[in-house]
């Protein structure tokens, strides 16, 4: 009888098995894989992996898919139990078990990495898409769905109608049951608006397009999905830090990432001045932003011609188009901003966007006249200062101000008469002037000043409301003396008090782990961020920049969360 039972027991759950498959592939079977409009065959069906306490989920999907559907070249060592792809010069690798891939010699932060279901070897689908292959992902809830793009079809970006009845045998999509979406609106998941919006507390990342530094990438040059799909992910990484908000470089030197009939198209877009990159990265940025529920506000440089030797310059160039408002200085081309017909074209370069663009604010960065200036060395703007100072300024400190305090409010003013109640805010240089060189001003002994270095008398931008917000550039840490975090936040906060402006503060995470004074840990940032709760008139944080809080500087990314009460958020399972 016992024999008996035993056999029972070992029939039942035999006949069990195929029915289960384990808890994931069981609980989302029907989760399908379609690729440019196909839909892929998997003999084991993509699950939904639960990650993380916030109900999060990864879409793991079987190794083989990646070689099948895309060519790349995949080696599994039991031994290691560990994965290997290899797509062109990248690789990537995946240990069972660990937290972080491998991905061209960097560990990677992962949420859920390779593991063995079923004698296949399953891997998440968009950590290796958007890390390795290059490959847009997007979820379709109304056809459970992962939807991948190569742009190896004409890179239309386009998404399959509704599928027909199957799970994975069906060769292709028709299309009959649902209009195909535009290139640039793909079928796309519903996502989590952020915790706190802007209009609460400011928490907000700027994002640099010159040299590349944080979107697209050199990369993606040419290759319109890759940025999209970058950009994508940079959201994703920063949204489930916290962050609400994006301030993106639309133009970094005299420029632009979006058609303009007034500056040329942006080489770190392409790779080369003034070439169309085949849609407008402006509108889609901005698109994909404002469906989180997160604000973007165009960053401009206002004055900066060219970042370093001048490259070979489109002709619709400010620097071929006027030679005669340009300035060589420190090996780099500046507009000059004494000239009033150069403060008025670059003016009219932003207003173009705030016509043309559902931005939620104008930004601009501290570069009005450059630093470095030496008693031997100097920005030459002599003939300006004797043909364009109306107002008989004897000093040229006090015209080249005059001139940026023009530039100031005149921009104010057009913007709110194209767009009333647009923000419109500047981040300056962190000390506006030591205490040694006028009692008024913050008890610092900084090498620079943002009234004295750069021209920008930010007080009177304050005092006359010129502007909705300063954020100013507070890059030091609560231990460093000559110019203590505590002390100049404190005093930019007495300097809002009364107004209608507000005040956020620009933070350095990309110090952490650098050699100056109180950057070894990366609670610094938590706790300029804890000081500044306690002042009533900071209301929020700007964080410089995208790239160096997505490389988790000292394990900052989960003190972030912890601080502003969220957990990583997958935006797309």
């Amino acid at each position: 009888m016992k024999v008996q039972a035993r056999f029972l027991l070992l029939l039942v759950l035999v006949l069990l098995w195929p029915l289960t498959g384990g808890l994931e592939a069981r609980a989302a079977s029907d989760i399908r894989l379609i690729l440019d409009g196909k839909v892929l065959a998997t003999d084991v069906p993509p699950y939904l992996k639960p990650v993380g306490k916030a109900g999060g989920t990864v879409t793991m999907v079987p190794l083989r898919v990646i070689s099948e559907s895309f060519g790349a070249k995949i080696d599994w060592s039991p031994s290691k139990r560990a994965a290997t792809i290899q797509m062109d010069s990248q690789t990537m690798v995946l240990a069972e078990g660990q937290k972080t891939a491998v991905v061209n010699g960097v560990a990677v932060p992962l949420d859920a990495s390779v593991e063995v279901v079923r004698g296949r070897t399953m891997v998440p689908i968009r950590f290796v898409s958007e890390k390795l292959l290059g490959i847009q992902v997007v979820w379709d809830a109304g056809q459970r769905a992962v939807i991948l793009t190569s742009g190896r079809n004409g890179g239309s970006g386009e998404t399959p109608g509704a599928p027909g009845s199957g799970t994975g045998g069906v060769p292709t999509v028709p299309p009959a049951p649902m209009p195909t979406p535009s290139p640039t609106a793909p079928t796309i998941p519903p996502v989590k608006p952020p915790v706190v919006s802007a209009s609460e507390e400011m928490r907000g990342v700027w994002v640099s397009t010159v040299f590349n530094l944080d979107w697209p990438s050199s990369k993606s040059y040419g290759n319109v999905e890759k940025q999209k799909a970058e950009y994508i992910q940079l959201l994703d990484e920063i949204q489930a830090m916290g962050m609400n908000a994006v301030f993106v470089q639309v133009r970094p030197s005299a420029d632009a990432i979006y058609p303009s009939e007034l500056v040329p198209w942006t080489s770190y877009l392409t790779g080369t001045a003034g070439k169309d990159p085949g849609y407008d990265p402006l509108r889609f940025l901005i698109d994909e932003t404002h469906r989180r529920k997160m604000e973007f506000h165009a960053w401009f440089n206002p004055f900066r011609a060219t970042a370093g030797a001048a490259p070979q310059l489109p002709a619709n160039h400010v620097v071929n188009q006027h030679p005669d408002w340009i300035v060589n200085f420190g090996g780099k081309l500046y507009i000059n901003p004494g000239i009033p017909q150069a403060r008025a074209h670059v003016i009219d370069a932003i207003l173009e966007v705030v016509r043309g663009y559902d931005i939620d604010g104008v930004h601009l960065d501290d570069y009005f006249y450059p630093s470095g200036e030496t008693a031997t060395v100097k920005f030459n703007d002599n003939a300006a200062f004797q043909n364009d100072n109306n107002a008989g300024f004897v000093n040229k400190g006090d015209w080249r101000r005059d001139n940026i305090n023009q530039f100031v409010k005149g921009l104010s003013e057009g913007i709110q008469a194209v767009k009333p109640g647009l923000s419109f805010g500047i981040s300056p240089y962190g000390v506006w002037r030591n205490k040694a060189d006028d009692p008024t001003g913050s008890d610092t002994k900084a090498s620079m000043t943002a009234y004295d270095t750069t021209y920008a008398d930010v007080r009177t931008w304050i005092q006359n409301e010129w502007v909705d917000y300063v954020a100013p550039q507070l890059y030091w840490s609560m231990s460093r003396t000559i110019v203590r975090y505590d002390l100049i936040a404190d005093w930019w906060a007495n300097e809002v008090r009364g107004t209608k402006v507000k005040l956020y503060i620009g933070h350095a995470p990309y110090k952490l782990g650098t050699s100056e004074v109180g950057w070894s840990t990366a609670q610094e940032i938590v706790n300029q961020l804890a000081y500044n709760h306690g002042i009533a008139e900071i209301r929020g944080s700007l964080f410089f920049s995208a790239k160096d809080l997505r490389r988790n500087p000292l394990g900052l990314i989960p003190l972030l969360q912890a601080y502003y009460g969220v957990s990583s958020l997958q935006m797309v399972p």
